[in-house]
């Protein structure tokens, strides 16, 4: 999943950020405004995570542009002022949801799942591709009653791929939503990371390695594949 950070508080910024990291987020972070309002107008993120008081641009100004010209990506609000004005303004410009700081970053990072599942309409916890199964509550691969847990960065990875089936995913494409922008695009991590999940689904009795439900694309990327 990737999240746009925009905080101007240093130390903030960098445990918000450690946080989402550790739980396999990639994090896009600015501490300006006007910056902010530009990456989030022209990228593509899961959920914004947007402070009112910034320099440049102000939150609440950043959040009523962006509703304006029809971005619909969710905000959740930060504020040190948290008085009942703030919260509906924010929540009346467009907001999803806010928190008050001082606040922990856990509470942050479950409003954001609980904030994704709700605007994505989702109602089930388990995705399903042949007799995959992708536990979004245990964070597993389950199959005829096996379980293997999944890092966070194999989880994610894997997630991206289940969820755009029989679509190819570039190298790129996967190094940026599971990664982040600033990843060296050289590197052969999106490899080793797929390797480490097939073995994983071979484990678990879902197919044979050279049959895995992830298909390489040569020159291109992965894709995810039904098993008949």
């Amino acid at each position: 999943m990737n999240v746009l950070l925009v905080e101007d508080e240093r130390k903030i910024a960098d445990f918000v950020c450690a946080g989402f990291r550790e739980q396999g987020f990639s994090v896009d972070r600015c501490s300006d405004g006007t910056e902010g309002f530009e990456r989030a107008s022209n990228r593509s993120y899961d959920v914004i995570v947007l402070d009112i008081m910034l320099p440049g641009r102000d939150g609440l100004s950043i959040l009523k542009g962006l509703r304006k010209a029809g971005n619909i990506t969710p905000v959740i609000l930060l504020t040190a002022r948290n008085q009942l004005e703030d919260r509906i303004e924010g929540l009346s410009l467009g907001a999803d949801d806010y928190l008050a700081k001082p606040f922990f970053v856990e509470e942050l990072i479950a409003r954001v799942r609980a904030l994704l599942r709700r605007v994505s309409g989702e109602h089930q916890n388990v995705l399903a591709v042949g007799d995959l199964r992708l536990d979004l509550i245990s964070r597993g691969i389950t199959c005829h009653g096996q379980f293997v847990e999944l890092t966070a960065r194999e989880f994610n990875l894997l997630e991206y791929l289940m969820r755009c089936p029989g679509h190819v995913l570039t190298r790129t494409q996967i190094l940026e939503h599971v990664w982040g922008y600033d990843f060296d695009p050289s590197t052969n991590v999106v490899d080793v990371c797929v390797q480490r999940i097939r073995k994983k689904i071979v484990s678990i009795g879902v197919a044979a390695d050279a049959e895995s439900p992830i298909e390489s694309v040569r020159g291109v990327g992965y894709r995810m594949r039904k098993l008949p």
